[in-house]
């Protein structure tokens, strides 16, 4: 090896290494270095040659100086460069708002909501007996409290309650609207029922008809001007109070009703747009049910428009639709009387149709105490007028074994397929859907024993109502393609146990059973 050479070498002290690094095969006192070159060299010392242009590269890269850089920047390469960087930056931008802009103007726009009451949410449940419904123990406000837990279960949206003030039979200045009678408990007791029951978000409605307890629920035809005064007095007393609205029934008795209606429907919505008067009447002419809205917008019109007794699908389908139609804009309400019980009116295999039908039909159902457990006036030991609540077997002590467990609200609550869970059901869907709340209606063909219809809202989920009044079990014959409707549907429900929920079902093949309703949905489709 020449001394050149030797110059161009750097040393690299061995001892200087991590010691795993340290050459292991060497003879003692001989280094690498010296065995490669066949001489001896100091042990641990190894000479490695590094060219010199990789030395110099491996220094320190300092980079460009600033005064570089702006040189190189300011090229016309560079600058032609960022000018098109720019041009194609802005270019995109615009093109994304543009798309925007399509896509905003050609999606479908969604229907504005429209302004709903409290009442047009949910079920009204009509308390018009304490004692009846509540027990004679227990039939005071007091009592009614303390069930407030029932009702809330059942989803309804208000109670009717009485009427409770104090009437002495067919005398007007015994009668006051303003004072509770003492058999159902005192103001005080109103008072902490109202609170209460708002704690829950249950309207509490107040029914004002004057002399329900005389022959004549609005006295004699010459004491109108009297009564009158009493009522506008009493409806600013209770508004004042905290109540919800009012409630007044056998108004087809009342001179001139269509006029005093108006008047106390200004006073009830004077306080608030949440304030509801109930108007009940016996009629079930049609005619004589519009000429008491003649002057009134907000009205809920209860009547007896529907307890004809001829039970098959297409009158009932005429029945509704031609309501509908005529009272236009005007909310409904749904009910087969101002008062009575529906097993008064509806046989009992058909109870659950009507429950899935005023639950489903445009416009708030109103149903009685019972109602949601098919209460019957007709058992032993039931008072007509006002049967007893069967809240277990021992409500009818004097009657014993007359009530079964499957008829009473403990009996049913344990039922997954009683009328009561039905009930429960239908209240909790008609409170949440918007196409069950405010959708539009549209009438389906069907047989003489069906009666089918669609509810449907804007872009939310559609529902299908198929209901079969007849005896025998029935294909339904939906067009499909004219109602557009899609060739499946989910099952939500059905009014008889035995069908399993969310299934699908196919259209053309719809079979119902005797007396069965169902409650089918499908998803909107753009």
């Amino acid at each position: 090896m020449s001394q050149d050479t030797e110059g161009d070498m750097k040393e690299v002290e061995l001892n200087e290494l991590e010691p795993e690094k340290q050459p292991m095969n060497a003879a003692p006192g001989t280094s690498v270095a010296g065995v490669m070159a066949g001489g001896t060299e100091k042990n641990g010392l190894v000479k490695i040659k590094v060219a010199d242009d990789e030395a110099e590269a491996a220094a320190k890269f300092t980079g460009l100086s600033k005064e570089e850089l702006l040189k190189v920047a300011g090229s016309p390469g560079w600058v032609r460069t960022r000018w098109a960087l720019l041009l194609l930056f802005w270019l995109g931008w615009l093109g994304m708002l543009a798309g925007a802009v399509v896509i905003i103007v050609q999606a479908p726009r969604c229907r504005e909501l429209p302004t709903q009451s409290w009442w047009s949410k949910g079920a009204l449940y009509r308390i018009g007996d304490l004692q009846a419904f509540l027990g004679p123990k227990a039939g005071n406000l007091t009592g009614l409290k303390e069930n407030l837990g029932y009702l809330s279960t059942l989803k309804v949206k208000g109670i009717v309650l009485g009427p409770i003030h104090k009437n002495q039979k067919d005398d007007v200045n015994g009668t006051d609207l303003e004072q509770i009678d003492p058999i159902f408990g005192t103001k005080e007791d109103f008072y902490s029922l109202l609170q209460s029951a708002k704690k829950k978000s249950i309207r509490v409605v107040l029914d004002l008809t004057p002399n329900y307890r005389g022959q004549s629920s609005w006295f004699l035809p010459g004491q109108a001007d009297t009564v009158a005064t009493k009522m506008k007095d009493a409806l600013s007393f209770w508004l004042e109070a905290g109540v919800d609205g009012f409630q007044v029934r056998d108004v087809e008795n009342l001179m001139n009703a269509p006029l005093f209606l108006a008047e106390w429907q200004n006073i009830t919505g004077s306080v608030s747009g949440d304030k509801l008067l109930i108007a009940g009447t016996g009629f079930s002419n049609l005619e004589q049910i519009l000429s008491l809205l003649r002057f009134t917008k907000d009205l809920l019109l209860t009547s007896s428009y529907l307890s004809d007794r001829i039970f098959t699908g297409e009158h009932i389908k005429f029945l509704a639709s031609q309501y509908l139609n005529v009272t236009n804009n005007h909310w409904c309400s749904w009910s087969l009387s101002q008062a009575g019980l529906l097993t008064s009116f509806v046989p009992r295999h058909l109870l659950r149709l009507y429950q899935l039908l005023f639950f489903t039909l445009p416009g708030t159902p109103v149903f009685s105490y019972g109602d949601e457990i098919g209460l019957e006036a007709a058992l032993p030991g039931q008072p007509a007028k006002a049967p007893v609540m069967l809240w277990d077997e021992s409500s009818l002590p004097n009657s014993p074994g007359s009530v079964l467990s499957n008829m009473t609200v403990k009996g049913q609550s344990e039922d997954p397929g009683s009328l009561l869970s039905l009930f429960r059901q239908l209240s909790n869907q008609r409170g949440k859907e918007r196409s069950l709340l405010h959708g539009d209606f549209h009438a389906l063909t069907s047989g003489s024993d069906l009666f089918a219809y669609v509810r449907r809202w804007d872009q939310n989920k559609r529902f299908l109502v198929v209901l079969n009044f007849g005896d025998v079990g029935q294909t339904a014959p939906l067009a499909a393609a004219s109602a557009g409707l899609p060739a499946k549907v989910d099952l939500l429900l059905s009014t008889q146990p035995g069908r399993e929920a969310d299934t699908s079902l196919e259209l053309e093949h719809l079979k119902l059973e005797p007396h069965e309703g169902l409650l089918l949905h499908f998803p909107y489709v753009a």
